[in-house]
């Protein structure tokens, strides 16, 4: 029997791609909520189903009905019925719907708590091999050329670590975007993270577009740029070769 819990909003991390990644505190979590609101519905009933647990109340939770959604959640948990909070993979709210139920429970004082679990970003930093010490995530960046070109610029010379997600139609393009206006800086791009074929490709920008384009990726990715450090920048050797 499922311990029972307290009637608050539970911010739950979810596997990536490895079911073993989940802890056994998300596990009962999932297994005593009456209530879980999820990203994608489906998605989140074949995770109950391999963990062998039935299924709960359960709703959408996804851009384009955050708004009425926060709402609802609010009502539950004020009557006293504690909720779940999961997207497909990872953290809900790190670039997946979830900010606004969070922002709201936080303004509203109103009790959550966060479980830890899987998260690309932190999952990526250290696959990159790059410092660590100081990074930035900027989750998606702009599709459009010109706020492509401009959301680098914006870090062009900033120390930090930078990291974002990607979807593998547009990474390349992203990365050339990056090139154009960091020149060749170290960089990393991880894909399948915790699955069979996870695979990571470290090198200059130049060189990782090159094996990008040779064997074009599959799934969402996540890349690590180095920052404004003339260790991790190539550009003159890269000159000097031509």
């Amino acid at each position: 029997m499922t311990n029972p819990l307290a009637p608050q909003l539970y911010v739950v991390a979810t596997p990536l791609g490895n079911l073993a990644d989940l802890s056994e505190r998300v596990r009962a979590t999932l297994a005593a909520a009456p209530v879980i609101a999820c990203e994608d519905t489906r998605r989140t009933w074949q995770l109950l189903s391999a963990l062998e647990i039935p299924r709960p109340e359960m709703f959408s939770y996804r851009q384009g009905n955050e708004e009425q959604v926060t709402a609802r959640i609010v009502g539950f948990v004020r009557s006293g019925v504690p909720v779940a909070l999961c997207s497909d993979g990872g953290y809900p709210g790190i670039s997946d719907p979830g900010y606004r139920v969070l922002r709201t429970f936080a303004t509203e004082g109103l009790p959550y708590t966060v479980l830890p679990g899987p998260c690309s970003v932190e999952l990526a930093l250290l696959l990159s091999g790059l410092p660590t010490s100081s990074y930035t995530f900027k989750g998606f960046p702009p599709r459009k050329a010109g706020a492509l070109r401009k959301f680098f610029e914006q870090e062009r010379a900033l120390p930090h670590t930078l990291i974002c997600l990607e979807s593998p139609f547009r990474l390349v393009a992203s990365l050339k975007a990056a090139r154009d206006v960091f020149g060749e800086r170290e960089c990393a791009v991880c894909l399948e993270m915790t699955k069979v074929h996870e695979r990571v490709l470290r090198g200059t920008l130049s060189a990782v577009i090159d094996q990008l384009s040779a064997r074009p990726p599959k799934g969402e990715a996540t890349y690590v740029i180095a920052g404004d450090n003339p260790k991790f920048d190539h550009s003159d050797s890269q000159e000097e070769n031509l």
